[in-house]
């Protein structure tokens, strides 16, 4: 936070019922010049670094430093745990600057932490086999103070057996497998990808917690993605996370957090109108809606004891043109990441949304507004092998974008499969 310490000060005003103090007269019209652009007062809080090149001042006011809580999975060794967790993604004047764990071995703590460092990894060890631990990972910014708190997660070492595996916290000897749990939506769909294949769909109950087990699985690398459908058939994001299964351990994996669908009523609106911005998250909670503007809008909406929310937006908050919208949730001291973004356009026409409904965004590599088994064969081709430069573009616009195809892009596949 950065304090920008110019002010003009008035009188001061009394009434029997308040009092005002030094009241900041501040601009109230848009500046700019080829090194800055202002919007209304500077006597608030900013976010941000400033520079002489350029400079974008934020309104604390109108932001929400924000944090997604980490994922952690938990495998249990010999008198060892191993942790691993999902990087934390920061935005609107925070960044993550290291992780600490705190360990304890009653549920609820009190923790003991210890600092790790900017990693996602740990391994606990000098434990005492047969007894319960319980871990939360806390990410903290630059600065040592921490900006978010992972649910607990448990592992129970146990020494080795005669066969060699161990038990999993949560898992008995011999057993090779993973337990999964997290928050959904009430009572909606929730569906896990093994390796970009569907492995169990499961329902969430009325609180929009979900848990699931695999098991029988062979020891190595897997990913798992996991996706939720709502009360009218919109699908969250994908969530993934990588994870190495040990023989005879079964891997626990908490804190999922689906983040909110989202959608809008009209694909274009007239300037001035309202245009509706809705979807579906945990039960009473707190839902976050970024709008992208020229200058980014963040606006609160409460969800109901079903988990929907609305927001109406009043167009003239933003400029002609194009802009995209998604949402984050938070309950519970938990904050899921943002989801899906959608698109809408404010002009000079109004069109409804489900007209001319667009393709899927992912997976269509052949442009037909499908993801089937041609861009699955396509997909395949380029599996572990290096991609020409006339596929790049494709796989960056339509895959993961990362250069390469491998099994996250199947999951993504999978996920916007048409059939």
């Amino acid at each position: 936070m950065l304090g920008l310490a110019s002010f003009s000060r008035a009188d001061e005003y009394t009434a029997t019922g308040f009092r005002v103090l030094d009241p900041v007269l501040a601009p109230a019209q848009f500046s700019t010049s080829t090194d800055f652009q202002l919007f209304g007062s500077i006597g608030e809080p900013a976010l941000g670094l400033s520079t002489a090149i350029g400079f974008g001042l934020r309104s604390a006011f109108l932001y929400f430093p924000v944090a997604a809580t980490p994922v952690v999975s938990a495998t249990a060794g010999d008198g060892s745990v191993v942790l691993s967790w999902s990087a934390v993604t920061a935005s609107v004047g925070w960044t993550v600057g290291g992780y600490n764990v705190g360990q304890a071995t009653v549920s609820g703590g009190p923790y003991t932490y210890a600092s790790l460092g900017d990693v996602t990894s740990s391994t606990r060890s000098s434990l005492t086999n047969g007894t319960a631990y319980y871990f939360v990972i806390r990410a903290e910014d630059a600065l040592g103070y921490t900006i978010a708190t992972s649910t607990e997660i448990t592992a129970t070492p146990v020494a080795s057996s005669g066969g060699g595996g161990v038990g999993g916290g949560g898992g008995g000897i011999g057993v090779t497998g993973v337990n999964l749990s997290g928050r959904g939506y009430p009572l909606s769909q929730v569906t896990i990808l093994k390796d970009g294949q569907i492995a169990v769909v499961t329902i969430a109950g009325p609180d929009a917690k979900f848990a699931v087990s695999l098991t029988g699985l062979s020891a190595g690398s897997y990913l798992f993605a996991i996706y939720g459908e709502d009360s009218s058939g919109r699908r969250s994001s994908l969530f993934t996370f990588p994870v190495y299964l040990t023989t005879g351990v079964v891997t626990n994996i908490g804190g999922v957090f689906l983040a909110p669908t989202i959608d809008v009523d009209k694909r274009e609106v007239v300037y001035g109108e309202n245009i509706a911005i809705f979807g579906q998250t945990v039960s009473s909670s707190t839902v976050t809606i970024a709008i992208n503007s020229h200058q980014e809008i963040f606006v609160k909406a409460p969800a109901d004891e079903t988990g929907l929310y609305l927001y109406n937006l009043d167009t003239t908050l933003v400029e002609k043109g194009d802009h995209t919208t998604k949402a984050k949730v938070a309950v519970a001291n938990e904050i899921s990441p943002f989801g899906n973004a959608v698109k809408f356009h404010v002009g000079n026409q109004t069109i409804l949304a489900g007209v001319n409904k667009s393709c899927p965004p992912r997976g269509d590599l052949n442009g037909d507004c499908r993801v089937n088994l041609i861009d699955f064969s396509i997909t395949a081709y380029w599996y572990h092998r290096p991609l020409m430069v006339s596929f790049r573009p494709r796989e960056k616009a339509f895959l993961s974008g990362d250069g390469k195809v491998d099994l996250v892009d199947f999951s993504i596949m999978a996920y916007y499969w048409t059939g």
